[in-house]
């Protein structure tokens, strides 16, 4: 089975502009993934897809493959562009996030044995809740498994809702029932173009979470649970916090 891993990178972000280019510790945030990627042994390639030359220069810096891509409403239906027209070969195609630099090689290795043990049609990860409070708030989104580590569905509210008691009191408990979904996916590459060529399903629009049209479509989507969830650079505050954690770790 061969195994690409695609990292979209956009250039303008909303909350933190160019973000994917910020080099506070001496190399670019996406670097980071690309590297983490490229030493991953359950990956056969790695190639950024990216949406602008500055992006393209940035990678051809640092050594790595980028192929430009269109404007496209998703990452997904970025990395389907360049599935299509560059890995005709390959069985699945792993979507990696650029801005997640502490992402661990273990999940991406946990999420290819996923897809590749249970045969489904895509796979993602989840994550323990390591801050109660998360669990209530609508940009984390939940995911609840059914027997067989895959998702039954995923959601920006609390799931399971706790009917009896309050989320707090389940939370007190040893184990919580919360998992934290992780923006990490795995897609057997002819799923992958049947999901982009689908339009938004009705689950989809209205929570706006791209995962849930292929729950719609039937597919099967299988779950690794991880330890914990790498730390995703959404705003400055977030960007010099992994600064100040990558000086740390170089001190140490």
């Amino acid at each position: 089975m061969k195994v690409t891993g695609i990292i979209p990178a956009r250039l303008h972000s909303s909350r933190l502009p160019e973000k994917l280019l910020l080099a506070q510790t001496g190399r670019p945030l996406l670097q980071y993934v690309w590297e983490t990627a490229s030493q991953c042994a359950d990956l056969d390639d790695v190639i950024v897809a990216a949406d602008s030359e500055q992006i393209a220069d940035a990678v051809r810096t640092f050594g790595g493959r980028v192929e430009l891509t269109g404007d496209h409403p998703s990452g997904t239906d970025r990395i389907a562009e360049v599935a299509e027209r560059c890995c005709p070969d390959s069985d699945v195609i792993v979507n990696l996030q650029g801005d997640e630099p502490e992402l661990e090689s273990s999940t991406i290795t946990e999420l290819v044995n996923s897809i590749r043990n249970s045969g489904s049609e895509m796979a993602t990860v989840a994550a323990p809740f390591t801050n109660d409070s998360d669990v209530q708030s609508p940009d984390c989104v939940k995911v609840v498994l059914n027997d067989a580590s895959e998702a039954l569905y995923f959601s920006r509210s609390v799931i399971p809702y706790p009917r009896d008691s309050s989320v707090q009191d389940v939370l007190s408990r040893l184990e919580s029932p919360y998992l934290l979904h992780v923006g990490l996916y795995a897609f057997q590459r002819d799923f992958l173009m049947r999901l982009t060529g689908t339009p938004p399903s009705s689950l989809e629009r209205l929570e706006k979470l791209e995962q849930l049209r292929a729950l719609q479509m039937g597919a099967k989507i299988s779950v690794a649970v991880v330890r914990e969830a790498a730390v995703g650079i959404d705003t400055a505050e977030d960007y010099a916090a992994f600064v100040t954690r990558t000086k740390n770790r170089a001190q140490n």
